[in-house]
């Protein structure tokens, strides 16, 4: 009887891996395809695509394996499974048989559905993104479509632009709206207008302050809401907005300057977008050259620019709430960590592309 390439036991058995009879290993629970079996087992499983042809267009050759084929007995050949996923697989250069490890299994299945994304994921810049951010200086997001309508997000939205233009035209008493519904650090501190907490975050000081906000609530909510879905999108940006409100009430407890703006609950969205989405990219443009970088280093660059604000802003004062942008970070982050197992277990290709075996072209 042959023995397993992993290790070397002889209790292999046969086993269906979607609709594909291949080997088993008993103890370590790896499998052997032979020719054709990988292709054939990956064009009918859940991936996302039926004409598979992973084996004859494998990735890197990473040098030969320790492992000896389960047919031939030769020495295997450590392959990438593809260009962008670097998960290492096995093959026989004799008699072309593939070794999968157990924990290799989901990876190797969802592979197809991985390199369809990355076909998205690694488009590059072109001219029109550099006009685009060169004239508005705004990243562009390169990330994949939400299989959703995000609803809520275009509802907050709405209301955003709906509250800044009843009190820019007069519908509503601009004075009142900003003497009532603004965020007062002295009132709310006293126990006073506490709706403040939550209507802030519908007010905007200016056209270029609700621009700003929504564009970004626009870039990155639409993936979000579809990760969450509706009620829990808009109860933990609310969330976020709350937290945000608190820090720069704790900071300020007595400041008499009305803080408004959804910068703080989406700075929570920054938050849980760094966590889900490493697979995504942000453009950063310097003078006049633009370059992807990964949401890690995008808001790691918002985040030290706040705290540097922050100190200038506490040596020269400042209208700028600095305090609610880091507070609302800090709670978006926190919440991210507290569901991400949930999250990722909901949405398993979420959770394959933030593996470190995917690689996106930036």
């Amino acid at each position: 009887m042959k023995n397993c390439p992993n290790c070397a036991s002889t209790s292999m058995r046969a086993y269906e891996f979607h609709q594909q009879e291949v080997e088993q290993c008993q103890e370590c629970h790896g499998i052997w395809l032979e020719l054709g079996e990988l292709d054939g087992a990956l064009s009918v499983a859940d991936n996302g695509n039926s004409q598979v042809y992973m084996e004859e267009a494998l990735g890197e050759v990473l040098g030969e394996s320790k492992r000896h084929c389960h047919v031939c007995d030769k020495k295997l050949s450590r392959y990438h499974l593809m260009s962008g996923f670097e998960v290492e697989v096995d093959t026989c250069s004799n008699c072309f048989g593939v070794w999968l490890d157990h924990e290799e299994l989901e990876k190797v299945t969802q592979s197809p559905a991985i390199a369809q994304a990355l076909l998205e994921l690694d488009k590059p810049t072109h001219k029109r993104t550099w006009l685009f951010q060169f004239l508005s200086q705004m990243p562009v997001e390169y990330n994949l479509k939400p299989k959703r309508t995000p609803w809520a997000m275009y509802s907050l939205l709405f209301f955003n632009i709906l509250f800044f233009i009843s009190y820019s035209v007069g519908v509503v008493n601009e004075s009142f709206a900003f003497n009532y519904f603004a965020l007062h650090s002295d009132q709310v501190s006293h126990g006073q207008q506490l709706w403040a907490l939550l209507t802030h975050m519908y007010m905007h000081g200016g056209l270029m302050h609700l621009v700003g906000n929504m564009y970004f609530l626009y870039i990155i909510g639409d993936n979000l809401e579809d990760t969450l879905g509706r009620g829990k999108f808009i109860l933990y940006y609310t969330l976020c907005g709350l937290g945000a409100a608190v820090a720069q009430i704790l900071a300020d407890p007595n400041s008499t300057i009305p803080m408004v703006g959804a910068s703080g609950a989406i700075a929570g969205l920054f938050g849980m977008y760094l966590l889900w989405f490493r697979h995504a990219s942000l453009t950063l443009m310097v003078i006049v050259y633009q370059k992807k970088v990964s949401p890690m280093i995008f808001f790691g660059f918002w985040i030290v620019t706040n705290i540097v604000g922050l100190y200038l802003a506490n040596e020269s004062g400042g209208g700028v709430a600095y305090w609610a942008h880091i507070g609302g970070f800090i709670v978006g982050i926190v919440i991210g960590l507290l569901v991400k197992k949930k999250v990722f277990a909901t949405n398993p290709l979420l959770a394959m592309l933030n593996s470190q075996e995917v690689k996106v072209k930036r």
